[in-house]
């Protein structure tokens, strides 16, 4: 048994000493297959494993995830991993399992070569020790490398009798795993827009709604994303930043957003007057002054900036891992940041929920606004 470290100053590693990343490194170069079963990961070491395993040619893969199915799963990391387990079982390389009925806290490793495991590293070492982040930088870590052939044979075999039905499925087949939401940092630092506390949220979701609209999102499917026919949603709605560009040398704002209302509800009885301006406070906790505008008052969106919708929808859907932010929609030209059926589907919710609560708050000048409520909660966080 060889001890494995951290290197964290001030107990940095000696000349003898040898991290557990580098070991990790140097066990996947000898394997050609690895079983992990770990309590917890996050996106970023999801990635980076999948990363490794291309680079270092691993045949066969199995993650164990043994916390999340009853704590809860972060968003982010519950979407990189059904669209990683969705892309190694394509390939037959493997698969992403949750442990269903104990949180397993355990962190073994195991590699194999030829069909035999030859090695295996045990400690305290979740999956996040491969791609350090903020979070658990200063995270000292100690681990155990076992090349004894009894020892690693055990480990195998505990880790396969995780595998066995009772104690896990592929996390394709759950439709249960409770998400906790990332927050959304895209409205951070906004002029118009500010944080209220849970128990605001609380109290206007308790409100009795006096009417109440679904405001359907009109994107694309992925294989119409550039189709430019005007019938598929590519330019238009929440994909506005995809339509030409203002000026030739700027292109559009990426969180650009409008919120275009059909005629079955801005015709409804109590929908807002146009023009007409109110407070909204979101679910997850943003406050800021709306408008509906444009003929028909058809156009849903802030008052002050036309980004903040954008910021707190398309937000929700980057802090959610579904999608990544675009720099420049100029040079999307696969248009990966287009929000399709296909994303809204993955999130799961492709509507907004908009609900009078009945309550009134004073703006600036004194006046009292209307409060609406809106929503955009996936139907796993509902």
């Amino acid at each position: 048994m060889q001890l494995l470290y951290s290197n964290i100053l001030p107990l940095g590693i000696e000349e003898d000493q040898k991290t557990i990343i580098d070991a990790f490194h140097e066990q996947l170069q000898l394997a050609d297959r690895v079983e992990i079963a770990v309590g917890y990961t996050s996106y970023a070491s999801l990635e980076e494993l999948d990363n490794l395993i291309d680079a270092y040619a691993i045949h066969q893969v199995c993650l164990n995830i043994g916390m999340y199915y009853i704590e809860g799963m972060p968003e982010n990391s519950y979407h990189t991993a059904i669209k990683l387990n969705q892309k190694w079982m394509d390939n037959g390389k493997g698969e992403i399992r949750m442990i269903k009925p104990f949180k397993y806290h355990g962190k073994v490793y195991c590699f194999y070569k030829d069909g035999k495991p030859f090695s295996a590293i045990i400690g305290s070492a979740n999956l996040g020790v491969i791609k350090l982040e903020a979070s658990n930088r200063r995270q000292y870590e100690l681990s155990a490398l076992t090349t004894d052939s009894k020892e690693v044979l055990s480990i195998a075999q505990h880790i396969e009798s995780l595998k066995e039905p009772n104690c896990s499925d592929n996390i394709n087949n759950l439709t249960s795993v409770p998400l906790i939401r990332e927050k959304n940092t895209a409205l951070n630092g906004v002029e118009l827009v500010t944080s209220v506390p849970k128990a605001n949220i609380d109290f206007y979701s308790r409100c009795q709604a006096y009417v109440s609209f679904f405001l359907k999102l009109k994107v694309p499917k992925a294989d119409e994303r550039h189709l430019d026919d005007g019938k598929h949603f590519t330019k238009s709605n929440i994909n506005v930043c995809y339509a030409a560009p203002r000026s030739k040398r700027r292109a559009r704002d990426w969180y650009e957003t409008q919120l275009t209302v059909g005629a079955d509800v801005y015709h409804m009885e109590g929908y807002p007057e146009k023009n007409k301006p109110f407070f909204v406070i979101t679910d997850d906790g943003y406050w800021f002054k709306a408008h509906t505008t444009s003929d028909n008052n058809k156009q849903f969106s802030a008052v002050g900036d036309e980004l903040i919708m954008g910021r707190w929808l398309k937000g929700r859907l980057a802090a959610a891992g579904i999608v990544n932010p675009v720099n420049n929609t100029l040079e999307d030209t696969d248009r990966l940041g287009m929000i399709t059926q296909e994303m809204l589907e993955e999130y799961g919710c492709d509507r907004l929920v908009f609900k009078k609560t009945g309550q009134t708050a004073l703006d600036t000048d004194g006046t009292p606004l209307d409060v609406w409520m809106l929503s955009f909660t996936n139907e796993k966080n509902e």
